[in-house]
């Protein structure tokens, strides 16, 4: 198996402008090398927004073609997720988009009561797993990674771990920055896989401070880079000879 070439975009997201948006991360990605999978914060062409009005009809959805062209334009796996209705519902919705613009979806499971998520947005009711050249990725959005039981993580029916990379896209403020670090430690810990997580930076409109440290750990709990507070495109790596090695080394799952 290959090792997986990651990018993460972390960047100010211009509240609720999504044309912005999209001129910034084509800003960022420009100069940069070929990577397998591109992560970008959560709801990233408005920022955290309680705004329906701002949501983009599934079946025509503009902030889903442009990640569709980015995965296209840089041959590479896209994740991130949009504000979207369907059957009039709203959703926050994970997009896992392949270059040849083959679409997984999550819809986020756990809604954020504390900042009215859950009066505006229906919960998602199902995990979702991507294979996407040949690796497993468990797809997460922000506030479900407080909930460890949303992705434990168990051998399958092959005798082999259900998943290889917890993907996380959050809005995560600054004055919880501490409880974002320790968790996403724990979930690599706990699950013995990697987790790569994607923070956005700035002011949103409701004047929360995000200040970055987007994250990647193995499952020894180490960090893959020193987490920064600026927009930045991050670039890293992820050995498959390391966590197969790592998991004969530690057999935990079995024990699951």
């Amino acid at each position: 198996m290959q090792d997986l070439k990651v990018g993460i975009i972390q960047f100010d997201q211009v509240w609720q402008d999504k044309k912005a948006n999209y001129k910034r991360v084509e800003s960022l990605i420009k100069p940069h090398k070929q990577i397998d999978i591109l992560l970008l914060p959560e709801m990233f062409h408005t920022g955290f927004s309680m705004d329906i009005n701002q949501a983009d009809d599934w079946n025509n959805s503009e902030g889903l073609q442009f990640l569709v062209t980015v995965a296209k334009k840089m041959s590479c796996a896209v994740y991130s997720s949009i504000m979207i209705k369907q059957h009039a519902q709203y959703y926050n919705r994970g997009v896992f988009v392949e270059e040849n613009g083959t679409t997984h979806i999550y819809d986020k499971r756990k809604t954020f009561g504390l900042g009215g998520e859950d009066k505006f947005f229906t919960r998602g009711d199902k995990e979702q797993i991507v294979v996407y050249k040949g690796w497993k990725f468990n797809l997460q959005i922000c506030y479900d990674l407080r909930f460890p039981e949303l992705i434990r993580n168990r051998m399958d029916s092959n005798g082999q771990p259900a998943y290889d990379v917890l993907l996380n896209i959050a809005n995560w403020p600054q004055k919880r920055i501490h409880h974002w670090d320790a968790l996403l430690k724990a979930r690599a810990i706990e699950n013995q896989c990697y987790v790569v997580a994607c923070n956005r930076t700035g002011l949103d409109g409701n004047e929360l401070h995000y200040n970055g440290q987007s994250q990647a750990y193995d499952l020894y709990g180490q960090s893959h880079f020193i987490p920064s507070e600026k927009e930045e495109f991050i670039h890293l790596s992820l050995s498959w000879s390391n966590l197969v090695e790592a998991r004969k080394q530690l057999p935990f799952l079995k024990d699951a």
